[in-house]
């Protein structure tokens, strides 16, 4: 906004400045044309009444030649204007010639002017020589004084437009840093906000209406925090629910006497408790109880590989150098867990490999399975999606597992890609920050 303001101060004073030197070089030609084209014709009238032009201090001259060198510079516009103003007065002029000359420190002019000024009429200043050809061909010549350059005009200009910036500007950028310091500790504040964390209210400063903003979001953050732990405890509730008739029912099948079905209802029994901690996890992410610990990613990677090799799954893993990393270790097991099994579900085998970068960490987990539309990659992200449309557990789940793992690795502030292999397959990839 200050730089706005100081290109807008910059754009007008340019125009001020254009202007005034206009009118300064017009106003400059008015002061040389009116006192010549007076005592041109004062001179023209005493030589017509057969008399000689007045002679005093030389400021008037009648030459038989023009005293203006050939091939000295011209003052068009001044001859223009003295032409002008003579033919209104009644004189026909024949060939008008003017020059600039600088000033010597013998001109009688500057017998009574101070040290000063007289130094700098010599820097700046001259005398303008008009000569104004008569129908007899003798020319009428007289001098004139006139400022050569304009050097202290503009740097009054530009010391007017410093003051003006020191008035106008100073005080802006004090009101917009004092509304915009509160603003960016707002934006800071609200970028940075974990429900459930304890954490200082933003301090409310500024002017009444970022005041009061900052009241509205002190409030919010509140509000919000106690909708999550109301949610905490309505999911608490719920699985407290859920889960004690279904270990009801765990204990009630072993009196089933038949092993078939004893089995498959054991098994249905453990889809649903899944399932159930599938829901949970996603609906609680927001707010996990555990904290950030520091933890080497290769060996926890090792460990859920070595996890689904004790159950006999085909899963293979590639050693990797320790990697140090700040992140919740229980959550992130349950990420690679998720792609393994998506994995051995659709491809029978796995193998998983923890590559380091120089700002990121890699975590691959790569099958031959039959993969995915490349359009659709996106899709198998959302939750409850299954590219399978079946609802059988054993194609695939409910659709959760990439959903709650994308959740997770963004919550570490990573993010999951999935790409198809050459010759087959799909590679899961998540990214993290080191």
């Amino acid at each position: 906004m200050a730089l706005l303001i100081a290109a807008a101060l910059f754009f007008a004073q340019a125009i001020n400045f254009t202007v005034f030197l206009q009118d300064r070089r017009q106003a400059r030609i008015d002061q040389a044309t009116a006192p010549a084209v007076a005592r041109i014709v004062d001179a023209e009238e005493r030589i017509a009444a057969g008399r000689l032009p007045n002679d005093h201090n030389r400021r008037l001259r009648l030459l038989a030649a023009s005293p203006v060198p050939p091939g000295g510079v011209r003052r068009s516009e001044v001859e223009q204007a003295l032409r002008t103003a003579l033919v209104e007065a009644g004189v026909r002029p024949g060939r008008i010639e003017t020059q600039v000359i600088p000033l010597t420190r013998d001109n009688p002019r500057l017998r009574f002017i101070s040290h000063d000024r007289v130094e700098r009429l010599l820097r700046d200043g001259g005398e303008l020589v008009v000569a104004v050809e008569r129908p007899d061909h003798r020319w009428l010549a007289l001098n004139l004084p006139w400022m050569r350059n304009d050097s202290g005009i503009v740097w009054r200009l530009i010391a007017q437009t410093l003051i003006l910036y020191a008035i106008m500007l100073l005080p802006l950028l004090w009101a917009g840093r004092r509304i915009s310091q509160p603003l960016r500790h707002l934006a800071q504040a609200a970028r940075t906000f974990v429900p459930g964390e304890v954490d200082v209210p933003v301090a409310e400063r500024g002017p009444h209406d970022v005041r009061d903003t900052i009241t509205a979001f002190n409030a919010l953050r509140l509000r919000v925090t106690a909708m999550l732990d109301e949610k905490d405890r309505m999911l608490g509730a719920i699985g407290h629910d859920l889960r004690t008739p279904l270990a009801a029912l765990r204990v009630r099948i072993e009196s089933v006497e038949d092993d078939t079905d004893r089995e498959k209802m054991a098994e249905t029994i453990a889809e649903m408790n899944s399932t159930l901690d599938d829901i949970l996890s996603l609906a609680r992410l927001g707010r996990p109880s555990e904290p950030p610990t520091e933890v080497d990613l290769a060996a926890l990677v090792d460990a859920v590989v070595e996890d689904f090799r004790d159950l006999g799954s085909d899963v293979v893993f590639e050693e990797a150098a320790r990697l140090r990393m700040r992140l919740r270790p229980g959550l992130m097991r349950r990420a690679v867990r998720n792609l393994i099994e998506n994995a051995l579900k659709y491809a029978g085998a796995a193998e998983v490999k923890v590559t380091a970068l120089p700002h990121a960490v890699e975590i691959a987990v790569c099958d031959r399975g039959p993969g995915i539309p490349a359009e659709r990659f996106e899709d198998v992200f959302d939750a409850f999606t299954r590219l399978e449309t079946s609802r059988n557990r054993g194609t695939g789940g409910i659709g959760l597992g990439l959903a709650l793992a994308r959740s997770i690795v963004r919550d570490a502030g990573g993010d999951i890609a999935l790409e198809n292999r050459a010759g087959g397959g799909l590679v899961a990839r998540i990214t993290l920050p080191r």
